[in-house]
């Protein structure tokens, strides 16, 4: 399938779709369906000359990878990967779009991970057949069990064990751990902008992260950014600074570091609330009922931080 085509299936599908029915449907569903109305109903020739992929179409695309980011099974983010390899080079050669290209680069090993993971955990359990003569009673959906923390971190350590160094590391990292050492923060967590940017101070998230840390709009200004007339979280020192900040709020709270990193990236509250519900006082504990993204962004970080610096997140 020719990238153009795909994204204007992307674009095209929210008027072609009843708005219901698609959030029945897996995004690769979706966009088969897409591309079938696409082909039906628009001129070939038309579709030959489809310009590059614009801002507005790009971010559709990219909402709809970070909306399956936050879904709570680890595994459904496999159906995403082929998509992202056919989107990633095509959003890096946009110059309009590059901000855009270390956000998806710097998750494209979550796709690689959820296959790995796909092969330990078991799938569910099929229902027993119906006995002769029986009338067979409805079959309640079966329970989807996510990987554990466990062999979540164990498939990180392998697949991180083989990414290179971060070119750019090279100039921040030294950088940037006196800032974290000042905020009272772990200078090993100035590796959190390898696993949110790629160490690439213009990323740009399609729900309005900005910076090496992806700092969203709120929590920038309430650890003391300006937004306007120039974007504070484009500057590397001020980006790391407001993420020490906030980590070290966090700390105060979790007393934790991977739960504090948990809350980093879902959000405090959602981390609260889990860790109430289930009586949990650790992040194996609420891991399980995290979005997707989150349960790999913890362990993600320590197998990071245990490959570039040899020390343990827990231990920190």
């Amino acid at each position: 399938m020719k990238l153009p085509l795909v994204l204007a299936a992307v674009a095209l599908l929210p008027v072609t779709f009843h708005a219901q029915a698609l959030a029945q449907i897996q995004l690769d569903d979706a966009l088969k369906l897409g591309e079938q109305w696409v082909r039906a109903n628009v001129d070939p020739k038309v579709l030959e000359s489809l310009p590059q992929l614009d801002e507005k179409q790009a971010v559709q695309l990219l909402l709809q990878f970070q909306q399956q980011f936050q879904g709570e099974y680890v595994l459904d983010v496999v159906r995403l990967k082929q998509v992202a390899n056919l989107a990633l080079p095509f959003i890096e050669r946009d110059e309009a779009l590059k901000p855009y290209a270390p956000w998806l680069r710097s998750r494209m090993d979550y796709f690689e991970v959820a296959s790995q993971l796909s092969l330990v955990v078991p799938p569910p359990p099929k229902p027993a057949p119906p006995k002769p003569g029986v009338a067979p009673a409805p079959t309640p959906a079966p329970v989807r069990a996510n990987p554990t923390p466990q062999q979540q971190r164990q498939v990180w350590a392998n697949v991180v064990a083989t990414e290179p160094w971060p070119a750019s590391a090279n100039q921040y990292v030294p950088q940037l751990k006196p800032i974290f050492l000042s905020e009272q923060v772990p200078a090993e967590l100035v590796w959190v902008a390898e696993v949110e940017s790629s160490f690439d101070p213009k990323a740009k998230s399609p729900a309005g992260a900005v910076g090496l840390y992806q700092l969203m709009p709120d929590t920038a200004k309430r650890e003391g950014l300006s937004l306007a007339p120039r974007d504070q979280r484009l500057d590397p020192a001020q980006s790391a600074r407001a993420s020490a900040r906030y980590l070290h709020t966090l700390h105060g709270e979790f007393k934790d570091w991977p739960l504090t990193l948990a809350a980093y990236n879902v959000g405090e509250g959602r981390v609260r609330t889990l860790m109430t519900k289930y009586k949990a006082k650790s992040f194996d504990g609420i891991a399980p009922h995290l979005p997707a993204e989150t349960q790999m962004y913890v362990p993600k970080i320590g197998a990071v931080i245990q490959r570039r610096e040899g020390k343990s997140l827990a231990k920190l």
